[in-house]
């Protein structure tokens, strides 16, 4: 490495008062050392700010459970830290200096903050208080999480909650930019910075309108599914690669793809007779009661699909967000009791 070069008036100074002194002057004149001074020490503000409402180191003392002269020592170390006299003794009297009175204002504000700080640090502390940030698909807002959320609350009255709609690209990025702590997702194939945690299971169906003839026979024909209208949700989702992988697999090609963008035009375009929808069944629980619509397997294999919690790898989760993890499994269980699809 080159030796950095040095200014000329660093040089006349190493010239005039020799090389022992010269090193200290080097770092005046060409880059000054780098170093803030500490922050101001929060005992002694807490002792400086009794000091001035007593006005005695008597009875700032008693209140400190301190002895007078470790106060006096802390309020000439003060001193010495700002760089100037904050007090005036006068007897027994303590009065403050314009340049005590300054501080004293910023001194009383900045133990204040400190304050509230740990009172709100406490009472995150305390069972029930906190904040729960969630990203989870359309469907799961919809269908599942009204349930969940309904018991959570009953657990941590106190707790804040939000939930944001997301596909599983917009929930892992929430993940990575500390806007929500727990994504409900589709399994990622490699993501090594999350944990994921299984909650459930499901598998992708047809749904037909009764007046299908694919409804009215009760069975789907291998060689008829290439000439039909499919409706799918979002070409760029992970349910469509689930998909795509399994009719490949299948040897069957999607010859009419029909891509919608919500589940309940989906379903209402399957409803129409005019398509024939890939969902789970759960996602269309009620219109499967009620007849509107009616679910068929995919093939001889199901199409399944694994859905969890993403969180950052090395965080833990807190109780609050076990207790709601908890419940989205035992919600999901009560979910796929109530969607009626035919053996």
């Amino acid at each position: 490495m080159t030796a950095p070069r040095t200014s000329q008036a660093s040089l006349r100074v190493f010239q005039a008062i020799g090389p022992s002194t010269a090193s200290l002057s080097f770092d005046v004149l060409d880059e000054p050392v780098s170093c803030m001074k500490a922050p101001l020490d929060s005992r002694q503000l807490h002792a400086f700010v009794i000091l001035a409402r007593t006005g005695s180191f008597t009875q700032t003392a008693r209140e400190l459970f301190l002895t007078q002269s470790a106060v006096s020592h802390s309020m000439k170390a003060l001193e010495t830290d700002v760089g100037c006299r904050l007090l005036d003794r006068l007897g027994k009297k303590v009065l403050l200096t314009q340049a005590g009175e300054q501080l004293l204002v910023h001194a009383e504000r900045v133990l204040q903050e400190m304050a509230s700080a740990r009172s709100g640090i406490e009472r995150l502390g305390k069972w029930g208080v906190g904040r729960l940030r969630i990203v989870a698909p359309a469907a799961l807002c919809a269908y599942l999480l009204p349930a969940v959320l309904r018991e959570f609350k009953e657990s941590f009255p106190q707790s804040l909650i939000s939930v944001e709609a997301g596909d599983s690209a917009s929930a892992v990025a929430m993940i990575e930019s500390n806007r929500a702590d727990l994504a409900l997702t589709l399994e990622p194939k490699s993501e090594e910075r999350f944990q994921f945690v299984p909650l459930f299971s499901d598998e992708l169906s047809f749904l037909a309108s009764p007046k299908h003839p694919w409804a009215r026979s009760g069975s789907v024909p291998r060689a008829e599914i290439s000439r039909q209208s499919v409706v799918v949700y979002g070409k760029r989702s992970l349910t469509w690669r689930i998909l795509d992988a399994y009719f490949r697999e299948e040897g069957i090609v999607l010859n009419t793809v029909i891509e919608m963008g919500s589940f309940e035009a989906l379903k209402e375009l399957a409803k129409l007779n005019l398509g024939v929808g890939i969902l789970a069944p759960w996602v269309a629980a009620p219109e499967l009661r009620n007849g509107s619509l009616v679910a068929l397997p995919l093939g001889r294999r199901k199409a399944r699909r694994d859905w969890g919690a993403l969180h950052w790898r090395t965080r833990r989760l807190t109780l609050a967000e076990e207790t709601f993890l908890g419940l989205c499994r035992t919600a999901s269980e009560d979910l796929f009791q109530a969607e009626t699809v035919p053996a």
